[in-house]
């Protein structure tokens, strides 16, 4: 008796283990992207300061697209994929200001 007591008990851990580790989980797939969905806008932002709406166009575009596409997908609660976004519109914007740096100092040094 004392053996099948001992077995419930740590079936009740298990599952209780379990639980939780599976609710966590659950968790940080939930919560909505606040701040990659931040990080894309600043980035955006830096990339128009730096001239990429003259100096690289196309890298900004895409950024802005993508950061569009993470707003439609925070609206419709996939956060997810709002998240991969917002990540992907922050890297099309720093490949936006790199390029606008980039073209802007050799324009300066012709």
């Amino acid at each position: 008796m004392a053996t099948r007591i001992l077995i419930s008990a740590s079936q009740k851990l298990l599952q209780i283990t379990l639980f939780a580790a599976l609710f966590s989980v659950s968790a940080c797939e939930t919560a909505p992207p606040v701040q990659e969905l931040s990080d894309a806008r600043q980035a955006i932002t830096a990339a128009k300061e730096a001239g990429a709406a003259d100096h690289a166009a196309v890298h900004l575009q895409a950024a802005e697209n993508y950061l569009a596409s993470a707003e439609k997908k925070l609206g419709e609660h996939a956060y997810s994929q709002a998240r991969r976004d917002a990540y992907q519109a922050k890297m099309k914007a720093l490949d936006a200001l790199k390029a606008a740096e980039k073209d802007r100092d050799s324009t300066e040094h012709n």
